[in-house]
């Protein structure tokens, strides 16, 4: 990975924030393959049946592979809920990539919440193993790239798809937190409780990388008016991230289009790569920033999260080839 494919990532999130938002038209060219739409699956785990919706994107062609974004919802959330919101369909289609939304079983957790505080008794390790179950599977079906794939949160979500890029970091090009909490930081359903008030233990650490293992981009999106989850959170998720390689924070700033949500963006680097970006949304409440209106849990006044994040994973995408 060059040094500049990984600087580039930043500048990516700064342009997409600044950038103004453009119509989403899907392609007009006939498909060769599939044609698009949602796609539904079922896997089997330690933790029982898990389903998933997957998203393809017209105009798939037979020889073509796509990249995969995987996205995981929050509570009270599935997988129409968060494509809803986000409207990260519709950036597929222009775009031109796959979207994997797996689902929490309401068994599991009665608010379809995943369980990613749940670390002591296993819990936490077999959903994500589930997830990752999900994911092998889609790619020996559909046109998947192996090396272009992401994965991405909201609330529960993000805590569950940190801890999915922690346990698996060679899987994943970029991680992408929104309003959640990092792994680590709870291990029971009091803790976690606990940590979205904003308090924690002092002596929070994520475990070391082995010698040679690649840590994927961090990318953490949090609302400063955030009454759900306490804003720290987002500053503590990617500063853990960061001493993982003993990155540093550089000096924050100051990005706003319009009257949109100022956003505070602050990059953390180890020998000038891009670790860690959080971004904080001035304003922003428990909500996805820039999401659909009339929707629960989406403010569309925020700047365009699902834009910020397609960015930021397309930069960390292009360093696969550099």
């Amino acid at each position: 990975m060059t040094r500049t494919a990984m600087s580039a990532g930043a500048q990516a999130v700064t342009q997409a924030l600044r950038a103004a938002p453009r119509p989403l038209k899907a392609s007009a060219k006939k498909s060769t393959r599939a044609a698009p739409g949602w796609r539904t699956g079922v896997t089997l785990g330690a933790t029982g049946a898990r389903r998933y919706r997957l998203y393809q994107p017209p105009s798939v062609r037979r020889n073509e592979r796509l990249p995969l974004l995987v996205m995981l919802h929050g509570c009270s959330q599935d997988a129409k809920a968060l494509a809803a919101i986000s409207q990260m369909n519709r950036l597929a289609d222009r775009q031109r990539f796959l979207v994997l939304y797996p689902e929490q079983d309401r068994l599991s957790n009665p608010q379809g919440c995943w369980n990613w505080f749940d670390t002591r008794t296993g819990r936490a390790q077999a959903e994500a193993a589930a997830i990752m179950a999900a994911i092998d599977q889609v790619c020996l079906k559909q046109a998947v790239d192996p090396a272009r794939i992401a994965i991405a949160g909201f609330s529960a979500g993000a805590g569950m798809a940190a801890l999915v890029g922690a346990l698996q970091p060679t899987h994943f090009r970029a991680i992408v937190m929104h309003s959640g909490i990092a792994p680590g930081v709870a291990h029971s359903s009091v803790s976690a409780m606990t940590a979205m008030r904003g308090r924690r233990a002092a002596d929070v650490t994520l475990a070391p990388l082995p010698p040679g293992t690649h840590l994927p981009a961090l990318l953490v999106i949090h609302g400063s008016a955030d009454g759900v989850v306490s804003p720290s959170n987002g500053a503590d998720a990617a500063r853990l991230w960061a001493t993982r390689v003993q990155a540093k924070a550089g000096q924050p700033r100051t990005v706003q289009r319009g009257k949109r949500y100022a956003a505070i963006l602050t990059d953390y680097r180890a020998d000038g790569q891009l670790v860690a970006t959080v971004c904080a949304v001035q304003g922003l409440g428990h909500g996805w920033s820039g999401g659909a209106a009339g929707q629960p849990y989406s403010d569309p006044a925020g700047p365009d999260a699902s834009r910020m994040i397609w960015a930021f994973v397309t930069k960390q995408f292009a360093s696969v080839a550099a």
